[in-house]
């Protein structure tokens, strides 16, 4: 069987010397690849011509995480002392119209982290900047420069008869958590269809697409043990490879 070419988003680093490069981290392309998928770097500076060309030619894009969306893009634009890190331009218009060409196309895609924000900004939605700050939780979800990577942070519940159930083969489990902002309303389409103990939202999927599924957390992470999230990716590939 044909393996299918997945693209996978990558984004730009600053080194003090000022030179610029674009980058993911290997745990991404190497769980694409453990899954039976072809791993594509689409750099976030391309023109458009370029990236629709891109775009036409992989079988489903995976979302990576990386620095925030910027707020002008779902209505804010009020100066606060809310922290944002890491917000560029191109990567968020680059990420945007991945998203919205494969909701209108019924492409697969798969969003992790910052993917299933950036899921949410393109189809309308916001987000809660700063989760310490906007949100009343009662879990820390912002773990990343505390423990490593695969550490467990926090169960979530998953709606049984979703995509994402459907791919992971169950409805309760513990995953990582290294993020400060979360989906607040929802996209157009979008159902929420995971939740942290808290009532954060933890996982999105579009009614009726064939894979079109946001995570918060990072199973690209934990899949070398984890064998629901190896069904995760799996259940991507496959998708992709239909």
């Amino acid at each position: 069987m044909r393996k299918p070419l997945i693209g996978v988003t990558c984004g730009i680093h600053h080194e003090k010397s000022g030179t610029v490069f674009y980058g993911s981290l290997p745990a991404y392309t190497s769980a694409i690849e453990a899954a039976g998928g072809l791993p594509l770097l689409i750099v976030p500076k391309l023109n458009a011509e370029t990236l629709r060309e891109l775009y036409d030619r992989v079988d489903g894009v995976l979302m990576t995480g990386g620095g925030d969306v910027d707020p002008v893009l779902y209505g804010v634009h009020e100066n606060t002392d809310v922290e944002l890190r890491g917000v560029d331009a191109d990567r968020d218009a680059t990420e945007i119209s991945l998203t919205r060409w494969a909701s209108e196309e019924d492409k697969p895609l798969f969003g992790i982290c910052r993917g299933i924000q950036v899921m949410n900004v393109a189809l309308g939605g916001t987000l809660y900047r700063d989760i310490a700050h906007e949100y009343d939780q009662r879990v820390n979800h912002d773990l990343g420069s505390k423990e490593s990577r695969n550490h467990e942070g926090h169960a979530i519940e998953i709606r049984q008869g979703s995509r994402l159930a459907e791919a992971i083969g169950e409805t309760t489990i513990a995953v990582n958590t290294m993020h400060h902002q979360a989906i607040r309303n929802l996209g157009h389409n979008l159902l929420p269809v995971a939740t942290s103990p808290d009532g954060l939202i933890e996982g999105v999927e579009r009614e009726g697409a064939r894979f079109f599924v946001g995570v918060q957390w990072h199973p690209e992470e934990l899949y070398t043990y984890s064998e629901p999230m190896r069904h995760l990716f799996e259940g991507f590939i496959k998708q992709a490879a239909s």
